[in-house]
């Protein structure tokens, strides 16, 4: 067993358990209000508290864990940790409501994380591990594993609410038809 003493575990996991919840509470009430001269720093200061709350899980791992070490393992271990916080009822196919976006009644089914926040955070932890000095091909955000695990949560549920998610086709401009020019009328005599 570890040497640590259980109240300083329990504390660390205190800790981490608020950083991460204030994160994840910012992520749904930052995309409430949108005048457009913060957006940037609004984007940044959560980036940064994302970056944070995922050293303390970091720190916290057992046994601690460097960054230089950190793989797409470990971002799929902090994306399932996270789940624990989640509010997106996520139904279970043996549920009566499952596929059904609004259902009639409650149920035992977990919360999660819904899929949109934990794409957009992985987003802004990419970003954030290479402003932090990582190089592009060891980030473990953009591993192949975590793109694969976010298809499966969006796909699990898209599935569990009845709602699919499908890709948004690009608009392209109405194709250009040709003006031919319109000739004045004949002046002439006749």
């Amino acid at each position: 067993m570890d040497s640590i003493p259980h109240h300083e575990m329990e504390s660390s996991a205190t800790t981490l358990q608020t950083t991460a919840t204030t994160t994840l509470l910012s992520v749904s009430s930052s995309s409430s209000t949108s005048p457009s001269s913060s957006t940037s720093s609004r984007y940044e200061n959560q980036k940064r508290r994302d970056w944070n709350t995922f050293g303390q899980y970091l720190k916290n791992h057992r046994p601690p864990l460097a960054l230089s070490r950190c793989s797409g393992a470990h971002v799929l271990e902090f994306l399932r940790y996270l789940d624990q916080f989640g509010k997106t009822k996520v139904h279970t196919p043996i549920c009566p409501f499952y596929g059904h976006p609004n259902p009639p009644a409650p149920c035992p089914c977990p919360l999660r994380q819904a899929w949109g926040s934990l794409d957009a955070l992985i987003g802004r932890l990419r970003a954030a591990f290479e402003e932090n000095g990582g190089k592009p091909e060891a980030n473990p955000f953009g591993a192949r594993a975590v793109r694969l695990y976010l298809r499966e949560v969006r796909d699990l549920q898209s599935k569990a609410r009845g709602i699919s998610y499908e890709k948004k086709k690009r608009k392209r401009p109405p194709p250009q038809q040709q003006q031919i020019p319109l000739l004045p009328p004949a002046s002439g005599a006749s």
